[in-house]
């Protein structure tokens, strides 16, 4: 349902944008054919450059609307490009405004979205009023022409080519909607090396904040856990040692740190027949499973560092974590070469994340994990038959998911339409 809401919004926005988009690219469309063609006549001129950074920034500045109006009505978000840098100087200012590749292609899609958007109010109210005139040809002819005329050919083959013309409007509103996406996603946006760095700082920022993080889980839980058995354990082997101390026999006085009093005196439990061997193996029992409890608790931490099961790479690693899944899981592994550490690490706890997410959203009865190594890409894959509706930022963690593969270039792909199935898939680099 929200889906057909959806795509009845689109194709009213793609509707709503041809006509109110009209005005706003033929301002654009004629500022860029006045810049291009001033820009010309000045070229051989003192005011050739000055003009040129003048209207550079002006069409940097007309990106902005365009952007908004794209992503209103087309639905397509456009990151807005970074602000310009002010270095000192008027020459080194006008330098940056004319190496700014986000004004020259800005100016390049005003030129471009004039014919573009003369086609779409075309398409949405020129097609559909001449298929109706088409439709009415012979009614309009008598109209004019009172008195009886005869039917022709075009009487005829007007109403077939008015009923033709109106049926290819809606596709091409589309076509020329998905145009109008592609050439704002192409011109408006950051320039591709602008994007890298911006993708390449959050992955940065993502990667220091997850790491902080997670040192400080680490550190609390060897603080609060792993420190707090340690301690428990040395009380026990000393409690050990006090009972040991005061079974033995009392040669020279009492030994540093022993027991006093009535133990000292031979009054204690093991004063009769050396030490109380109850006590002492209850102390021992404990101590043993004090130990055993601090064994597993470092395990825990060291397992969330590295995975032990990686150490024989993603064939032996995948297997054993699908092993532990509440929902039975088929694995496909197609491992031609073997990735860096780093990525296999990725593609271990990606796989992890994204079965724990099929085990606790999904509702799912099965389940697939599929990874293949081979060409330098690694891809994997994570189906099940649950009733589907995830996405991105729905509250599964699939949003970290994607910052983590991002630190790593990689990219996560949802596929998951409501009642299923769903399908996600990862795309990383095997060398970084």
């Amino acid at each position: 349902m929200a889906e057909g809401r959806r795509y009845r919004s689109v194709r009213g926005g793609e509707l709503a944008f041809a006509v109110l988009g009209l005005p706003l690219g033929v301002l654009g469309g004629v500022y860029a054919v006045a810049v291009l063609y001033a820009g010309a006549l000045l070229s051989l001129t003192v005011l050739g450059l000055p003009f040129v950074v003048a209207a550079l920034r002006g069409a940097r500045g007309l990106g902005g609307p365009h952007r908004r109006l794209v992503a209103r009505l087309l639905g397509e978000e456009v990151p807005a490009p970074p602000p310009l840098p002010r270095p000192s100087g008027v020459f080194a200012r006008g330098r940056v405004v004319l190496t700014d590749p986000v004004a020259w292609r800005t100016l390049l899609y005003l030129l471009l979205r004039l014919p573009l958007g003369v086609l779409g109010f075309l398409a949405v109210v020129g097609l559909p009023l001449g298929s109706v005139w088409l439709m009415g040809f012979p009614f309009w002819v008598r109209m004019m022409e009172p008195g009886p005329r005869s039917i022709g050919l075009l009487d005829l083959g007007a109403v077939p080519v008015g009923l033709a013309v109106l049926v290819v409007v809606p596709a091409l509103v589309r076509a020329l909607g998905a145009a109008d996406r592609t050439l704002a996603r192409t011109l408006l946006g950051p320039a591709r090396s602008q994007q890298r760095v911006r993708q390449l700082e959050q992955a940065r920022a993502t990667l220091l904040a997850e790491s902080t993080d997670r040192l400080r889980h680490l550190e609390r839980d060897l603080h609060d856990g792993t420190q707090a058995q340690l301690v428990a354990l040395a009380i026990t082997l000393s409690l050990a040692d006090d009972v040991l101390a005061a079974g033995a026999p009392a040669v020279d006085g009492p030994a540093v740190g022993g027991p006093t009093g009535e133990a000292a005196a031979g009054g204690g439990p093991g004063s009769s027949g050396g030490p109380d061997l109850g006590r002492l193996r209850a102390l021992v029992d404990r101590a043993r499973g004090q130990t055993e409890d601090t064994i597993t608790g470092l395990r825990r931490l060291t397992r969330g560092i590295h995975p032990v099961a990686l150490d024989g790479g993603l064939a032996e690693a995948l297997p054993g974590l699908t092993a532990t899944s509440p929902v039975p899981v088929d694995v496909r592994l197609d491992l031609r070469e073997r990735p860096e550490e780093v990525i296999e690490r990725a593609v271990y706890f990606c796989a992890a994340e994204l079965l724990t997410n099929v085990a606790k959203h999904s509702g799912a009865r099965s389940a697939e994990l599929s990874v293949t190594a081979a060409g330098g890409r690694v891809r994997l894959t994570v189906r099940d038959d649950g009733h589907g509706g995830a996405a991105i930022g729905a509250g599964t963690g699939l949003a970290g998911l994607a910052e983590r593969l991002a630190a790593v270039d990689g990219m996560l792909r949802v596929d998951s339409p409501p009642g299923g199935p769903t399908a996600v898939g990862a795309e990383l680099p095997a060398r970084l």
